[in-house]
């Protein structure tokens, strides 16, 4: 009898193993979770920073290094940037002072913009700046040594036990990275506070030389910035805007296949199986028919339905072309392009800050209700592209850095008056002129 039972037991064994593996797993999958629980855009108090038109084009005539093919070659590019009239420079280069930025100048580029969204995010939460368990510094052009971190920390007063981490050289799909990291941070230390703070610097990097694609930068970039505060404390769910849910990071430095790695990656985790299956099913189809797989395509329609798992898409606004290029990939509406279109319209491209300018534009526009899935797409250089999807807590209707201006978004035209004013430049007479 006594052999019986512990022959019963060795048997058994397994299978408690088993068992106690995916009991183990499933709670520590429960436990990994990030909520967002608040975020602040940054917006320049100085009107005086605002390039519109005029600004612009001061800014573009005083560059002694530059001739009419450049003049021409900017004003084609800022025409259709997709730019207004209300973006923000920084200070150093609205004074003038592009071409001999200080060391000075950066740093108080950062203090405003990083001081201006921690002061209203601990003022908005009532999280005091002791009560931060991580900080994550994103800024890709300027890494000062002591670091940013550093400088917050000592501002702010934080603990010496604080988790502190400065990522620079990210480029614009910094914020999703620095994300990702609190996120595999999170699965290690347990109900904490985590402080996300993602801008650029510009003033110093004002580019005043004559190479076309360098000049780029600056008909796009402009100054912002977002601080976001997060938590894996599941006390804090009620008081969360968003959760979330997965997040998927792709480096190609070695590998131009972008559009296939980030499909192969990204959509398993957020589509429905019924939407997979028809995916598979088209593909087949297609390879199997090849030139009668238009009728299936006519019927059902080609690639995936990205909105049977998600309901908003929040793209990077990079530029006209990377919203347009981003869209015809997707199949995205003008509707679903809206919200990048009008912060790009309107605050510029201000990196790795750009994503939650989009974000802010759906709240304020009072489309994200709670259940709601957000697809956050981001690229940066490397070539890099991170994506991940967010789950509305609660609906979300608070105006933000849009307050002062939303009840005029999407405006009826976004051509940009820069061609109308100095359309002159095009004129064939100029072809042998130097301006001076």
């Amino acid at each position: 009898m006594l052999m019986d039972f512990f022959r019963a037991i060795l048997y058994l064994l397994p299978l408690f193993y088993v068992i106690f593996y995916f009991f183990n797993l499933f709670f520590q999958k429960r436990n990994q979770c990030c909520y967002m629980l608040a975020y602040e855009c940054y917006k320049a108090s100085d009107e005086s920073r605002q390039l519109d038109t005029e600004s612009c084009a001061r800014v573009v005539l005083r560059n002694k290094n530059l001739g009419l093919e450049e003049y021409r070659f900017l004003l084609k590019n800022i025409v259709s940037s997709g730019i207004g009239e209300e973006t923000y420079g920084p200070k150093n280069v609205v004074e003038g002072r592009e071409d001999s930025a200080t060391l000075a100048d950066a740093l108080a580029e950062m203090d405003d913009i990083i001081f201006n969204t921690l002061d209203k995010l601990f003022s908005r939460t009532g999280v005091s700046p002791s009560q931060v368990d991580i900080l994550v510094v994103n800024v890709s052009l300027f890494s000062p040594v002591p670091s940013l971190t550093a400088r917050v920390i000592n501002r702010y007063n934080m603990r010496e036990d604080i988790k502190a981490f400065n990522l620079s050289g990210m480029g614009c799909s910094a914020s999703l990275v620095a994300i990702d990291l609190v996120q595999q941070l999170f699965k290690s230390y347990k109900n904490k506070l985590a402080i996300v703070v993602s801008t650029e610097s510009m003033g110093p990097n004002w580019y005043c030389g004559k190479e076309k694609s360098m000049m780029l930068s600056n008909c796009l970039f402009r100054s912002g910035g977002c601080s976001m505060l997060f938590t894996n404390n599941r006390d804090f769910k009620h008081k969360a805007i968003l959760k979330l849910n997965c997040s998927v990071r792709t480096h190609l430095g070695s590998n131009d296949e972008a559009y296939n790695c980030c499909i192969q990656v990204l959509v398993p985790k957020i589509l429905p199986l019924r939407e997979l299956l028809l995916y598979v099913i088209r593909t087949r189809f297609r390879n199997k028919t090849k030139g009668a797989a238009s009728k299936l395509e006519a019927v059902m329609g080609a690639g995936l339905n990205l909105k049977s798992g998600v309901e908003h898409f929040c793209l990077h606004p990079g530029g006209r072309a990377v919203i347009d290029g981003v869209g015809k990939s997707l199949r995205l509406t003008e509707y679903d392009l809206e919200p990048s279109r009008m912060a790009l319209h309107r605050f510029g491209n201000t990196s790795a800050g750009g994503l939650w300018y989009v974000l802010g534009y759906m709240e304020a526009k009072k489309r994200l209700k709670k259940g709601d899935r957000i697809l956050m797409v981001s690229l940066g250089a490397g070539f890099k592209c991170n994506n991940c999807v967010w789950e509305v807590m609660k609906n979300l209707e608070d105006l933000n850095v849009w307050k002062d201006c939303i009840n005029r978004y999407p405006p009826e035209s976004l051509v940009n008056p820069f061609l109308e004013k100095y359309s002159w430049i095009n004129n064939e007479y100029l072809s042998f002129v130097r301006l001076h």
